[in-house]
């Protein structure tokens, strides 16, 4: 398995070459963040501690600007026990050149189950896609500098009721009112059928024509947001607190599979022809917002 994976590394950093980020490092990266060092990666574990160091030695990496001096914003966290400990988001900013005091957030969570019982919950997918596709729009942002400002954000407590999000919005790291939109991203990695959902298009409208204007190799659907007999995923995830403080939100991500919420949910089940279009497609739509 770890030739199979070396040779898949290789072959996709070759073609990273022509792409707008290193797909070869996409990949390894999250060969490393889901792997069994992590611990499953849960905020009140060694793993959390690991998985916050991870996302800020990667934005330090690209010489992304940290705020105020610090990659992190701590806040009050309880687990599902009811104990108290400190949560970290990652937070890393790309100024903008034409209109720097509006802000584009793009989201993940770092934070995943753990361990439970002996057994790692790895989150490969869940939502170590999402967190390590920040680093490839980070690098790509690095050296394109966007209009508007960027604030790339991996929050933690996702799991345990959203809660990074929620201390975001309630403290934010700028003006509220100059956030104009987040997209986020949650389970990116794979899907068998070549699918991903665009949700928040029902609540936002003119965030369609943004979206539609785009090309992939995905199959794009867009839905879960209320209204098509779907499962709505309005509140799923970090996008429902934007979403409450009436700040626009798209939210890109696959159907639930079989390892979700298990320890299968591990690297050799990513998808890299499906993780890589889905990261581009998250790109081409930021590009195409921020050209508005």
């Amino acid at each position: 398995m770890r030739i199979l994976i070396f040779i898949i590394l290789i072959g996709y950093s070759l073609q990273g070459a022509s792409q707008e980020f290193n797909t070869g490092k996409l990949l390894s990266d999250l060969q490393e963040f889901s792997s069994d060092e992590f611990g499953g990666r849960r905020p009140d574990q060694d793993g959390g501690k690991k998985s916050r160091e991870f996302v800020r030695s990667r934005f330090e990496l690209l010489k992304l600007a940290p705020f105020n001096g610090s990659y992190f914003q701590t806040f009050p966290i309880e687990n599902r026990e009811g104990e108290k400990y400190t949560g970290y988001n990652v937070l890393a900013l790309v100024k903008g050149t034409e209109i720097p005091e509006k802000y584009i957030v793009v989201s993940s969570h770092h934070d995943h189950l753990g361990t439970r019982e002996g057994k790692i919950f790895n989150g490969a997918d869940d939502n170590g896609s999402g967190t390590c596709a920040l680093f490839a729009l980070g690098e790509y942002f690095s050296k394109n500098a966007p209009n508007h400002s960027i604030i790339l954000v991996a929050f933690d407590g996702e799991e345990w009721g959203l809660q990074g999000s929620k201390a975001f919005i309630s403290n934010p790291p700028v003006p509220i009112e100059n956030v104009m939109v987040n997209f986020n991203m949650d389970m990116i990695g794979r899907n068998d059928q070549n699918e991903i959902y665009i949700c928040g298009t029902r609540h936002y409208p003119e965030l369609k024509d943004v979206c539609t204007s785009v090309a992939s190799d995905l199959t794009v659907l867009f839905g879960h947001d209320g209204g098509d007999g779907k499962q709505d995923w309005t509140q799923s995830s970090d996008h429902g607190p934007f979403h409450e403080e009436k700040i626009p939100f798209l939210y890109f991500g696959e159907e639930d599979h079989d390892d979700y919420h298990k320890p299968t949910d591990t690297f050799d089940g990513i998808q890299p022809e499906f993780y890589i279009n889905a990261v581009d497609l998250v790109l081409e739509v930021i590009k195409a917002y921020d050209r508005k």
